[in-house]
């Protein structure tokens, strides 16, 4: 049977490519999106998950989430994405509504009318999460798992110490990771191992369906960015790409727990995803930390993933 699960998400050129092999799969059943401000504003985002659906012809229950983190001024990542979020690939304008549900509504509703427990897969800053917990607790107990992209054991990529998705919402990570819910964090330590290289984007676009040409097109740009010669990357970094892939199958990777801590207050630190990674403080180790990958079998299966689509 499908695991029930919910992605929320910043689309974001590799939020996009995390839904459509997520949607592709036998093996998950994605009972909800929720859309957060991250990447890009709010409306943006949102808007972004109902152009990638509407392109595939996939209608999928989208909505809306907060606009902005729980205690700070939002920052986006405009240089990364772009002005709409999404550029690069030509979408088209949205063919269905959002839903009439906000994102705390859908989730409550998926989570709590569900016979098996629901996976969270958030690929953006945390804010939808830590609201739901935050408001309505009980929804911990038939929450699977949180299997989230973000965070990093070593550096930072957007300040030196802090990795951009937990920075935006720092107060809303730290809920999550304090919830007692189990949480798998795919942070830079794994996702900047995760990269696709041109032979393989040339692949994917030689596939020759819609979502191939889309995801070979968002990896065009998304490439743009990430071939400044201070990130010695070989290719663009499929970050939230590996939170779905860990939940379609968690032996391509190589994980460990620890105790890991966000901190809030920090001046040079703020956002930053502690990890005890010598186990120094003798904290519980509440976090399943990812640190690395079978790159080979993770773009096997994004391709077999996009041969799927019509």
């Amino acid at each position: 049977m499908a695991k029930p699960v919910i992605i929320d998400c910043d689309p974001g050129h590799d939020d996009a490519i995390a839904l459509i092999l997520a949607l592709a799969s036998d093996k998950i059943d994605v009972k909800g999106i929720t859309t957060v401000a991250g990447n890009q504003t709010g409306d943006k985002t949102l808007n972004n998950a109902l152009r990638v659906l509407s392109y595939l012809d996939i209608k999928k229950e989208v909505a809306q989430g907060a606009v902005k983190p729980l205690m700070r001024d939002l920052i986006t990542a405009a240089e990364v994405h772009g002005e709409s979020g999404l550029e690069g690939p030509e979408l088209p304008q949205p063919a269905f509504e959002k839903s009439e549900k906000n994102a705390i509504e859908l989730m409550i509703d998926i989570i709590m009318n569900s016979d098996e427990k629901v996976t969270l897969i958030p690929t953006g800053p945390l804010t939808n999460i830590g609201h739901l917990l935050l408001a309505h607790p009980e929804v911990k107990d038939n929450i699977e798992e949180i299997v989230l992209m973000g965070g990093a054991c070593l550096g930072g990529n957007w300040t030196p110490s802090a990795e951009f998705n937990i920075l935006v919402d720092p107060e809303a990570a730290d809920i999550v990771y304090k919830s007692s819910i189990p949480v798998t964090m795919c942070g830079l330590d794994v996702t900047h191992k995760a990269q696709v290289f041109k032979d393989e984007t040339e692949r994917i676009r030689s596939i020759g369906n819609k979502a191939s040409t889309l995801v070979a097109e968002l990896l065009d740009y998304f490439g743009i960015f990430h071939m400044n010669p201070n990130f010695s990357f070989d290719g663009p970094p499929l970050h939230d790409v590996c939170a779905v892939a860990y939940v379609l199958d968690p032996n391509m990777f190589v994980c460990k727990k620890h105790n890991v801590e966000i901190d809030i207050t920090g001046e040079l630190t703020c956002g930053a995803t502690v990890v005890d990674y010598y186990d120094t403080s003798g904290k519980d180790k509440n976090i399943n930390v990812v640190f690395d990958l079978d790159r080979e079998k993770f773009i096997n299966m994004l391709c077999e993933s996009l041969e799927k689509y019509n």
